[in-house]
């Protein structure tokens, strides 16, 4: 199996942080490995406290189901395919800001979760953390 590399989940963390500060918004950004376990973390200086079980829930739900995690949320709908997925798998989340982080084959080696702000803030600021080594 491939795995995100210490020095892949640092770049991916730095650019993440550099996009939250440059829409001057303050994150909580995970960094999950192939095994969806924690790789590495950062709370930006006055991040909100609750967005740090978020962040971490939205890498694993990315790399659990290898998808963006606004996806799930739209399968997730009442009627939807995938209704009631967020109490799986020891909770899920299932709004944007997860995404599946790829090597330059295309093999999923890890995900990130970015939370603190809206969801198209987290959403985008973790894309740029997946843009860092994409």
């Amino acid at each position: 199996m491939s795995d995100i590399t210490m020095e892949q989940a640092h770049k991916v963390l730095e650019a993440a942080i550099d996009k939250a500060k440059a829409i001057n918004t303050k994150m909580d950004i995970a960094i999950v490995d192939a095994g969806a376990n924690l790789k590495a973390f950062m709370r930006m200086d006055d991040a909100w406290i609750g967005s740090i079980d978020i962040s971490i829930k939205k890498a694993k739900t990315a790399r659990f189901f290898d998808m963006p995690t606004g996806e799930i949320g739209k399968l997730s709908q009442p009627g939807g395919a995938l209704y009631n997925i967020e109490h799986s798998n020891g909770g899920l989340i299932s709004f944007p800001g997860g995404l599946p982080i790829k090597n330059s084959s295309g093999t999923i080696i890890g995900a990130i979760g970015v939370s603190g702000s809206s969801v198209e803030d987290d959403h985008a600021v973790a894309d740029a953390g997946v843009s860092a080594i994409s």
